[in-house]
C-alpha cells in the first residue's frame, strides 16, 4: 500500500484518514446509516486532484466513491476502506451569466446554490425539491423538480458537463462534443467519471410563487384523493404538487400537501380553489421568494437520522390503495421507532416524457412517483433491515402489489431505489438492466470506452461491453 502522507503531497486540497479530528465530519452523511468507515477522504480542489487520487486508489486496488451532496441513503458517496473523491468543500459554487441564461456549477454544489445565485437575476432552473440536496447526484440520475411542467427534467436542461474520467482525462461533454458520453451522463449516473462542472440552462423566473403547506385530517383523505385526481388531469406547465400521508410530531395522522403555482397567491389560490374548499386543518399557503420554495420540506429532512427509500411508479391515483397504504403508515408509527410517510409527486409530466426514450440514458415513464421514507433516530442501533421490510409493504399495498413486478414502470425513479447501490444495503443483480431498458446495450459500449475496468460502480453499475 502506497504511502497516504506521500500521495497526500500531490494534492492541493484536503486528505483526511481517520487519524484526523475531522474524520468523523468527513464521513458523515444527510442520512446517519449511509456513512461508511472510507480509509482516506479527499477533498479535492480541481481536476489534477481529482486523476491523482484516481491513480492513487487504482493502484492500490482501493474502491472509489464520489461525494456531491452525500443525500443518497443507501451509501452511493461512501465506501468501507475506499477512497472518497469529496468535491463538497472546494469545488461547490455556481456563476450565473445572466445575458447567455447559463449557469456554470461545480461538481459538489447543493441545490440551495443555484436557486439563491440564479435569482438574483430573475432566472431559475429544474432543480430539487429540497434545497440541500446535490447537484450532482440529482442531475445524473435524471432530476425531477417544482419546474419540470414547464422545462422537463435537469437533465434536459444540461447544456455540457466536465467529466475526469478513469484514465484521469479531463472530457467536455454536449451535445456537439463527445456527444456519447454526454447521453450516458444524462440518467447514467457516476459510471463514467467525476463530474467537475455542469452549465444549465436558465429561465426567467418570477421572484415570487404560491405554495407553502396545508394540512388535511384523515377524514378528508377520500375527498382529497378524488380532488386531486380531477386537478392532475388538467393541471398545466405552471402548476405541481406533493401531498405526504404521515404522521405528525403530536402523534396525529395527517395529509401534508405542498401546492406550487408559478405566478401570485391570487393565481395559485384559484387553481387550487377545489383543494381549499375541502377544508383543510391548516392553511399556511402563501406568496414566498422563490428562492424559499425548495426549504420548505427541510425541517422534515434535516442531517443526521437513519433513512431508508423506497420508490415507486403511481399511474393511476386510486383511493382504496392510498386509504390502505395511509393505515399502514398510521399502524407503523405507533410502536416500532421509525417514522413513516408517503409522498406522492404530482408533477406534470408532458414536457418530460416529449423528450425520446433514446436521447438520453434516463428511462422515461408516463407514471409519477411515490417515495416510501422511512426514518428513525440517528443515535439509536441500525433499523435499515426493519424499515426495508416495512418499506416494500407500503410499497406493494399503495401499487397494488405490484411493486415486485418486472414491468420497467414499477421500478419507480431510479433516485429513489435502494437497490442501486454496489456494496449499500442491498445487493445489485443486474438491476441496471432494468432501469435503464432499451438503452443498457448503448451504455455498455459507452461504459467500455470510458470505464472498461468498471471503477465507477457505485449507482446502478453497468457492465462494460465485451
Amino acid at each position: 500500500m502506497a504511502d497516504i502522507s506521500q500521495f497526500a503531497t500531490q494534492i492541493k486540497g484536503d486528505v483526511v484518514t481517520e487519524k484526523d479530528a475531522d474524520y468523523m465530519k468527513a464521513i458523515a452523511r444527510w442520512a446517519a446509516n449511509a456513512q461508511r468507515n472510507a480509509k482516506v477522504v479527499v477533498f479535492v480542489k480541481d481536476e489534477d486532484d481529482i486523476a491523482a487520487t484516481i491513480k492513487y486508489a487504482k493502484d492500490n486496488a482501493l474502491p472509489i466513491a464520489i461525494r456531491g451532496g452525500g443525500h443518497n441513503p443507501a451509501g452511493a458517496s461512501s465506501t468501507d476502506g475506499g477512497v472518497v473523491i469529496d468535491l463538497s468543500r472546494y469545488l461547490n459554487g455556481t456563476k450565473v451569466d445572466a445575458e447567455k441564461k447559463l449557469a456554470y456549477v461545480g461538481g459538489g454544489a447543493l441545490w440551495e446554490t443555484v436557486d439563491k445565485a440564479a435569482i438574483e437575476h430573475g432566472l431559475a432552473t429544474v432543480g430539487g425539491t429540497v434545497n440541500h440536496t446535490g447537484v450532482a447526484g440529482l442531475l445524473l440520475g435524471g432530476g425531477y423538480g417544482w419546474l419540470s411542467a414547464a422545462h422537463g427534467l435537469v437533465i434536459d436542461n444540461l447544456v455540457q458537463a466536465t467529466l475526469v474520467t478513469a484514465d484521469g482525462s479531463s472530457i467536455t461533454a454536449s451535445e456537439t462534443e463527445n456527444a456519447d458520453l454526454f447521453f450516458g451522463i444524462r440518467g447514467g449516473g457516476c459510471n463514467f467519471g467525476v463530474a467537475t462542472e455542469f452549465v444549465l440552462k436558465l429561465y426567467l423566473q418570477r421572484r415570487t410563487v404560491y405554495s407553502g403547506v396545508m394540512v388535511f385530517a384523515p377524514p378528508a383523505l377520500e375527498k382529497l384523493v378524488a380532488v386531486t385526481k380531477e386537478w392532475f388531469s388538467h393541471a398545466g406547465q405552471h402548476e405541481g404538487m406533493i401531498q405526504i400521508a404521515t404522521v405528525g410530531p403530536d402523534g396525529n395522522p395527517a395529509v401534508v400537501a405542498f401546492p406550487f403555482y408559478n405566478g401570485t397567491e391570487a393565481e395559485g389560490r384559484n387553481a387550487f380553489r377545489a383543494f381549499l374548499d375541502i377544508g383543510p386543518v391548516a392553511d399556511m399557503t402563501k406568496e414566498i421568494p422563490y428562492e424559499e420554495l425548495n426549504a420548505l420540506q427541510n425541517p422534515q429532512v434535516h442531517h443526521g437520522n437513519g433513512v431508508y427509500m423506497k420508490g415507486v411508479a403511481h399511474k393511476n391515483i386510486n383511493f382504496q390503495l392510498i386509504s390502505k397504504a395511509f393505515d399502514k403508515v398510521i399502524e407503523i408509527a405507533k410502536g416500532t421507532g421509525l417514522r413513516p410517510a408517503i409522498l406522492y409527486e404530482y408533477f406534470p409530466l408532458s414536457e418530460v416524457t416529449s423528450v425520446s426514450a433514446s436521447k438520453t440514458a434516463f428511462r422515461r415513464d408516463p407514471a409519477s412517483s411515490i417515495l416510501v421514507i422511512l426514518a428513525w433516530d440517528g443515535d439509536v442501533p441500525d433499523k435499515s433491515d426493519q424499515a426495508r421490510s416495512l418499506a416494500y409493504e407500503i410499497a406493494g399495498i399503495v401499487t397494488g402489489g405490484q411493486s415486485e413486478a418486472i414491468n420497467t414502470e414499477s421500478l419507480g425513479y431510479s433516485n429513489y431505489d435502494p437497490e442501486g447501490v454496489s456494496g449499500g444495503m442491498e445487493a445489485v443483480t443486474d438491476k441496471a438492466k432494468l432501469v435503464f431498458g432499451d438503452n443498457y446495450p448503448k451504455l455498455q459500449e459507452i461504459k467500455k470506452k470510458y470505464d472498461p475496468k468498471n471503477i465507477f460502480n457505485k449507482w446502478f453499475p453497468i457492465t462494460p461491453a465485451v
